[in-house]
């Protein structure tokens, strides 16, 4: 969908959508992707994008875009560099150009766990609502993550910590090949699901954009996967709600007062299953408002998959249109 740049930062490009319907008074979106995954996860391919749909709602539409991540150049970009300011600028950027009193964040897979830990982090910041898609929060639930588990048994971390300190992080291309394999039944199926679809170009063009968006996958840099190693692999810290950050600091998601939505993929048994993803509902204590629901597809196709536009997308435009509605009924009152 075409857009426009509003800020062109290293690591924080902001993307206005252009409008295609009406905007009245809705309060705009921010979408934000997780640092390893191109932006075309929100903007796949026509008809299967969360951009298209919600711009055809009427909803002012952005997106902030990392750009290129290097496992050399950025090794030291820790999570707190995206907590405390990527998306904090992003979202003055939103605010500054809309004259919007909030903003609403939507994030898929790790962006969410991000802007959960934003919203904890700055609770001065004026967000409407945070919605998670395919977030994992409890990742004794991923079974991904198995075989790391026992490997880290058995080195003691050791193998891990020193694989990432050597490569500087995740590089994209590997990255790319963790994502498409968290399904190996899948991919093993693909070249026959694509056989029995040849005269279905619609599939056909689904299967190719997923493709082309795992092939640009980009790096994890190094500090960042290894407090993601550590906090949410190695101690699962992370289920309890809590994120050691730069100098011991420690953000807790019972901190965020914001309504939230959480939303799992029934087909997303590897990598955010709905045990794991709704397990944020326990950690959020001082929200005032937590719905957790779920929607047909695995862990990219419950965000842009061929059904979203009637379940994940409707899921989300409707709680965001609620709170819209209890905002306003609350500044009138």
């Amino acid at each position: 969908m075409p857009s426009e740049v509003l800020l062109d930062e290293p690591k924080c490009t902001v993307h206005r959508y252009e409008a295609t319907a009406e905007q009245d008074d809705a309060l705009p979106v921010l979408l934000i992707p997780p640092m390893a995954a191109p932006p075309t996860c929100f903007d796949l391919r026509r008809g299967c994008s969360m951009v298209e749909f919600l711009l055809g709602e009427g909803r002012p539409t952005y997106l902030v875009d990392y750009g290129d991540i290097s496992t050399l150049r950025d090794q030291d970009l820790g999570l707190e560099h995206w907590i405390d300011f990527v998306l904090p600028d992003a979202i003055e950027t939103v605010l500054e150009d809309s004259g919007a009193p909030a903003v609403h964040l939507v994030g898929w897979c790790l962006g969410g766990i991000l802007e959960m830990f934003t919203a904890a982090g700055h609770p001065d910041l004026p967000i409407a609502s945070v919605t998670a898609v395919a977030s994992p929060f409890d990742f004794r639930e991923v079974r991904v993550l198995d075989p790391v588990r026992w490997m880290e048994g058995l080195t003691g971390g050791t193998l891990t910590t020193a694989l990432v300190r050597v490569l500087g992080g995740i590089p994209g291309r590997l990255n790319g090949l963790i994502y498409r394999w968290l399904d190996p039944v899948k991919q093993i199926k693909k070249p026959l699901v694509q056989l029995a679809n040849r005269d279905d170009p619609d599939t056909l063009a689904q299967i190719e954009a997923c493709d082309v968006l795992m092939d640009s996958m980009e790096a994890y840099p190094g500090r960042s996967i290894s407090q993601i190693y550590h906090s949410l692999i190695r101690t699962n810290r992370f289920s309890r709600g809590h994120l050691l950050l730069k100098d011991d600091r420690v953000v807790d998601l019972a901190d965020v007062r914001v309504p939230v939505l959480a939303v799992a993929g029934t087909g997303d048994l590897f990598f955010a299953p709905p045990g794991s993803a709704f397990h944020v509902a326990d950690l959020l204590t001082s929200s005032p408002q937590v719905r957790c629901e779920t929607a047909p597809g695995g862990h990219l196709g419950v965000l842009t998959g061929r059904t979203a536009r009637d379940t994940t997308w409707r899921l989300v435009q409707d709680f965001m249109t609620d709170v819209d509605i209890e905002r306003a009924q609350a500044t009138a009152g």
